[in-house]
């Protein structure tokens, strides 16, 4: 991303560079999708800056690219980056045409902001010819190597979108304002499940309210006022759309003591907590959501680090019926990376409750090591396996 901080122009760097390069030098296409205004176009932008470029946001390159889109393509010159790809889905049948004439890689970079309608394209047309890569906004720690004077509470509130950062003037309560609307009428509006914009708005506020949360579809059915089925079709649109993060409980065979409904996470705090209603930080702090979202800013930081790396996220959360409960596992060989997430500035020995719990349940040596991610400002060990660290830099302990 670009910035303008004290009158200099300066780059925040993105841990997607070099996975995209990447992907780039081996696929004859990348297509990088995300929410919006995550930095999809600031990226490519950036990082091919010979490229052609063209914008489907358009409405008449969109109306070309999908009407005639042999020769939208032949007008171009390749190396080609096609923004917003989902407004033609026609190019991807043409697309694979001509990558399947020449399967030299480096060719097309296509992102899109709509993953329902893009991964169909995709998986239609471009099945095995191209490699995805999803994005999310900023990690705090990409905030935090560029902008020295980033705190995580801060970051928590205000989330993690970067024009927020790039015009600090911006009342975030008016962006989230402008965000909101824009996703409502471009993204969700055309699609045949939601009948209704008003009810989705709700839906997507009871959703926020869940953060942190083991998702129950009937409960938040009933809340919003409309069907289970409709629930669960709605929940996939905000996972397709980049809003939402399920992480499934873990289980091997003793798991029938075992929760096993998924645990929902916003993917963007600031967001949730505009959802939420929050006005101003200190609300968030005092309010009893403090400890879900506290520990939806530290899942996602993970969940960041993996997705920048291109890789399928090995998390899992543990819980069994009895209330024992660890809030993240990332499992290496039948072997867990343990994360629970806790408000404190001085986490002691009773954060390990759940972990040690988890050891009693598959044995002492299924934990390779255990992180308590709080409000500390430097790690300190808490046992021989468990550490106290900073949760907002959580992904630096993690493989």
């Amino acid at each position: 991303m670009l910035f303008i901080m004290q009158n200099i122009r300066m780059w925040i760097k993105r841990k997607y560079e070099k996975t995209l390069k990447d992907l780039f030098k081996q696929f004859p296409v990348v297509v990088l999708t995300g929410a919006r205004q995550v930095g999809k176009t600031a990226l490519v932008q950036r990082l091919f800056p010979g490229f052609s470029y063209v914008s489907l946001d358009l409405p008449s390159l969109s109306e070309q690219a999908e009407q005639n889109p042999h020769d939208f393509l032949a007008g171009h010159e390749e190396p080609l980056i096609i923004d917003e790809v989902q407004y033609a889905p026609s190019l991807f049948r043409h697309l694979k045409g001509i990558v399947d004439k020449k399967k030299t890689p480096g060719r097309f970079i296509l992102t899109g902001s709509q993953n329902f309608s893009l991964m169909q394209g995709i998986s239609e047309s471009l099945a095995g010819r191209c490699a995805v890569l999803n994005m999310l906004n900023l990690s705090f720690r990409e905030l935090k190597e560029t902008v020295e004077t980033a705190d995580a509470d801060s970051y928590l509130f205000k989330g993690g979108f970067p024009e927020l950062y790039e015009k600090p003037e911006i009342d975030s309560r008016f962006w989230y304002a402008a965000y909101l609307a824009t996703y409502l009428e471009r993204d969700v509006r055309n699609i045949s499940t939601v009948g209704n914009l008003r009810d989705f708005d709700r839906f997507l506020r009871a959703s926020a309210i869940r953060t942190g949360q083991i998702l129950s579809y009937s409960e938040l059915a009933r809340d919003v006022g409309i069907a289970p089925n409709t629930a669960k079709k709605w929940i996939s649109i905000l996972q397709a759309s980049g809003q939402i993060v399920l992480i499934e409980p873990y289980h091997r065979n003793l798991g029938k003591r075992l929760i096993k409904s998924p645990k929902l996470y916003m993917c963007d705090t600031g967001l949730a907590a505009f959802l939420m209603g929050f006005e101003k930080l200190d609300e968030v702090m005092r309010h009893p959501v403090a400890g879900a979202l506290w520990e939806t800013h530290v899942v996602m930081q993970v969940v960041r680090h993996y997705f920048s790396r291109g890789r399928h996220l090995p998390l899992w959360y543990w819980r069994t019926v009895h209330g024992a409960e660890v809030d993240l596992l990332i499992e290496k060989g039948g072997r867990f990376v343990a994360v629970e997430a806790k408000t404190s500035e001085s986490p002691d020995k009773k954060a390990l409750k759940g972990i040690q719990a988890l050891q009693r349940f598959y044995g002492n040596q299924s934990l390779i090591s255990g992180y308590i991610a709080s409000r500390t400002l430097h790690a300190y060990p808490l046992s021989d396996t468990v550490k106290a660290v900073p949760g907002s830099l959580i992904d630096q302990y993690i493989p």
